[in-house]
């Protein structure tokens, strides 16, 4: 769990820009529809004849098999999430708003929303000319375009599932999801990785904060876990990530805390320290202590 000393090196960390946020779903909840929501939508559209309607890539690879055409799929997609085109009039405490306020270079995210390019601009007025690229997961082999070092003035967003002005980039289905983890198990800085080597050192090198993600989630377990292998030990970095409690058991007697206990400890052989609770209350703790 996050204590002061903790608490202390982030704010360092993230006002010199010597932090690497990586923004996953929980990041945009309250501006988009949940997975769960999505899924369910495409589900009813679709007619998909199984329980499982909650689950997005399974619903998707149904659609998908319906439909005929998987990037016509990922267009409709698309088009729904951008009608919540949203205002650029959020809370202070709306996660991209408090990045885009740091000197931070490089922005990850697996998310297909512009929200963090949005806040950029936003935020300095024009003055930063932010980068937004999309990771070619599904093109391994080929040598992959030049990524210029980011800046403070010109930083990087890049998309590790897609981005919704580029449908066909968008990790959706469940096949999507094989070729996408099964090409980066060996994450490497040759020219068969999907990720560019510039992003590649910065995953490795920068300490992550990881916002809106269950660390359960097998997509950032690989993913993680396969960048982890390529650092000595004494190089790795100590990451922080911000994650809303699993659903728990409640006939196990503290299920609550037993939960903690796994969670800490086990993330803590990841260097992984960890703040329970949603994205608002995180960043709004931030804010409170800077």
């Amino acid at each position: 769990m996050l204590r002061e000393p903790d608490w202390d090196r982030l704010i360092k960390q993230l006002s010199r820009g010597d932090c690497t946020p990586l923004l996953g779903a929980g990041a945009s909840f309250g501006r988009l529809p949940t997975g769960g929501q999505l899924a369910q939508y495409f589900a009813d559209r679709y007619q998909y004849p199984f329980a499982d309607s909650h689950d997005l890539a399974r619903v998707m690879q149904y659609a998908a098999w319906v439909s005929g055409d998987t990037v016509e799929l990922k267009h409709e997609v698309c088009t729904y999430l951008q009608q919540y085109a949203p205002s650029d009039d959020v809370c202070d405490a709306d996660p991209h708003a408090m990045l885009a306020k740091f000197p931070i270079k490089t922005f990850l995210t697996t998310n297909y929303d512009d929200f963090m390019l949005r806040a950029l601009h936003q935020e300095t007025g024009g003055r930063k000319k932010p980068v937004s690229q999309v990771c070619s997961w599904w093109d391994v082999g080929v040598e992959k375009p030049y990524i210029e070092q980011p800046t403070e003035a010109e930083p990087l967003i890049y998309h590790l599932h897609g981005r919704w002005n580029d449908p066909r980039s968008l990790v959706l289905t469940e096949d999507d999801y094989l070729t996408y983890l099964g090409n980066l198990v060996e994450v490497n800085a040759s020219a068969g990785s999907p990720l560019p080597s510039t992003v590649l050192h910065t995953m490795t090198v920068s300490p992550l904060l990881f916002v809106g993600y269950s660390l359960r989630d097998w997509n950032f377990r690989v993913l993680f876990y396969g960048l982890l292998k390529t650092m000595p030990q004494n190089m790795r970095r100590r990451h922080v990530s911000v994650q809303l409690m699993p659903d728990l058991n409640t006939s196990v007697a503290d299920a609550a805390g037993r939960a903690r206990e796994y969670l800490q400890r086990y993330l803590d052989g990841w260097n992984i320290t960890i703040f329970i609770g949603s994205t608002e209350e995180f960043f709004e703790e931030l804010r409170s202590r800077m």
